[in-house]
């Protein structure tokens, strides 16, 4: 066996499928000189083999998210029958969500219709706006059913049938079944929830200015209350202050001093997937701000006017409230638990593929972005068979030299091992081999399977989940694309076998998440960046950094122009407070 060296091959043995030029030269002549039915007539089996074309393969895509988007606009539609089901015809730029709550970027300039990303794209490829309600793997079909012209007789229903499915449906808000929170929170995930929480806003605004009302009434109608201090809870909370502090004070200038924000988070701090500095920054901007961080508080309960919590040192205790969002995470979509329990995956939060975003128990079936998790697999579980493709001489004893030989293909396979030797700041394998004997080992060195199984016990431990982000879906996306792209028709499981086989060798590397670096703006023009490399930045040139990246990261042209135009309006003309 060898396990060193992996490859691409399918576009080189692709063409051997499709008919030659010459070929192709003698059909077209033909056919321009009106001679192509004499010439089918002395040759028919020729003329048949020259026009057979493989019939191309139906891949169906489902949700037009970031996931779904990426792959679309990257796979070879030549290659595919391609369709994509979506109960929203357009794309949405997500990040910017929260400053459309405010009125910093107008809804419109976030979104880019799908029709438009199809029609650049080219090839056939057909879009049909309805919601996916059933999938069923074991005859290769969804159940769908369209919201448009919806009527009682169920006619609006249809099923698609396919070959390959990519699942890109995202996922909901994560309410963890507390009571209240679906009838009187609001959530910020689609463009619609920025637009009722803008109109909200706005609301609390003028009830609360109205002149029947007392300095209580009035208090807590302009309450507003972020449950969870996550990314887009902090961000929220930050373009809110920002619009009070700069907008909404002028315009009313009597009830400006009754505004209240409150952030409540139940961990420790908010901010946790960010460095401790960046959480340490946020948490004392906000207090300077007036924004009030409630930390190690649960809520349990919200009604139509407070929301209880709990706390360790105060107990229950109850806040009135004029508007509340809650963004504590994310929750599965119905469809997507009904497609777990046929496949056996009753019991996980979300579904599970492999490293190849193959789904566990499905054929032909694909699941990226917030609705999949990657199940990566275990180095103890190969352990062995890793030892017998490094154990070149047979030996049953490795060198040095040769665990290093196997190295590099051992990190891609399993990236946990490089991710362990990073944490533990370790150099090669050597420094690996010292850490778990205790003392420094030489190049001459043996290790018998039982001093290897212990050397590599521990770099398990690296396997993480990764985060349910727009980068990520963006990535997997583009991933799944360029494979789908070198796929051949002829060819089983093409994507790679999941584990170490007799050849050693497979065409696609499993997916490997590389982090560009993440945001926090925390409003007055200042934005908190995590960089690759620890490179920490905090302050106004990080703002200018996070206009630059998500202002290049829009999907089109047109898009990037609105944004930058909303942003050049904000600062002349300042936040439109409006409730359109």
């Amino acid at each position: 066996m060898r396990f060193a060296g992996f490859f691409f091959d399918g576009v080189s043995r692709a063409f051997h499928h499709r008919p030659t030029f010459s070929k192709l030269l003698v059909v077209v002549a033909a056919a321009s000189s009106g001679g192509l039915v004499a010439y089918a007539d002395a040759n028919p089996d020729h003329a048949l083999e020259s026009t057979r074309v493989p019939a191309r393969k139906k891949v169906l895509v489902l949700g037009t998210g970031w996931a779904g988007t990426s792959f679309l606009k990257n796979v070879d539609t030549s290659l595919y029958d391609v369709q994509v089901i979506s109960p929203r015809n357009y794309f949405a730029f997500t990040p910017l969500l929260p400053s459309v709550t405010c009125g910093t970027v107008e809804p419109r300039s976030i979104v880019e219709p799908i029709r438009n990303i199809i029609r650049k794209k080219g090839g056939d490829i057909e879009f049909w706006e309805a919601e996916c309600f059933k999938i069923d793997p074991a005859n290769k079909k969804v159940h769908c059913r369209s919201d448009i012209g919806a009527n009682l007789d169920g006619s609006n229903e249809f099923q698609v049938d396919y070959d390959y499915l990519v699942i890109a449906i995202g996922a909901e808000s994560n309410t963890f079944n507390t009571p209240g929170v679906e009838e009187n929170c609001h959530f910020l995930k689609e463009i619609e929830d920025a637009q009722q929480i803008r109109r909200s806003v706005m609301d609390c605004f003028e009830r609360a200015n109205l002149p029947n009302l007392d300095e209580e009434e009035r208090k807590k109608n302009l309450h507003f209350v972020i449950v969870g201090g996550g990314p887009t809870g902090v961000e929220f909370a930050a373009e809110l202050h920002d619009f009070v502090s700069e907008d909404l004070s002028k315009l009313y200038p009597t009830i400006r001093d009754l505004v209240k924000i409150s952030v409540i988070e139940a961990g420790e701090h908010i901010l946790t997937m960010f460095d401790k500095r960046i959480t340490k920054f946020a948490e004392e901007k906000f207090r300077r701000d007036g924004i009030d961080v409630k930390t190690e508080f649960k809520v349990i309960k919200v009604s139509n006017k407070d929301i209880t919590m709990t706390n360790k040192s105060t107990g229950e205790v109850s806040v009135p409230y004029g508007m509340a969002v809650w963004s504590t995470g994310i929750g599965t979509r119905p469809v997507m638990i009904d497609l777990m329990k046929q496949i056996g995956q009753a019991n996980r939060r979300v579904l599970a593929t492999d490293e190849w975003l193959r789904v566990q128990g499905c054929d032909g079936v694909y699941a990226l972005g917030d609705c999949a998790t990657i199940s990566q697999r275990k180095v103890m579980e190969d352990i062995s068979e890793i030892f017998k493709v490094a154990d070149k001489d047979n030996s049953g004893t490795l060198t040095v030299k040769e665990i290093q030989d196997v190295l590099q293909d051992i990190c891609i396979r399993y990236p946990q091992v490089e991710l362990y030797l990073k944490s533990k700041q370790m150099r090669d394998i050597v420094d690996l081999l010292n850490d778990s004997k205790g003392n420094a080992v030489k190049e001459s060195v043996e290790l018998d399977i039982e001093e290897f199984t212990k050397a590599l016990a521990n770099v398990d431990s690296q396997v993480k989940t990764l985060p349910a982000t727009a980068q990520v879906a963006a990535q997997q996306g583009n991933y799944l694309a360029r494979c789908f792209n070198r796929m051949e028709y002829s060819e089983e499981n093409p994507e790679g076998p999941l584990r170490i086989r007799e050849t050693g060798r497979h065409r696609f590397r499993p997916f490997r998440y590389k982090h560009l670096g993440q945001f926090a703006p925390l409003g007055g023009e200042q934005t908190a960046a995590q960089l690759p490399g620890d490179w920490i930045s905090i302050g106004h040139s990080s703002q200018w950094l996070w206009y630059s990246v998500y202002a290049s990261k829009q999907v089109s042209w047109r898009t990037r122009a609105l944004v930058i135009t909303d942003w050049t309006r904000r600062f002349i003309f300042g936040r439109d407070s409006s409730q359109i």
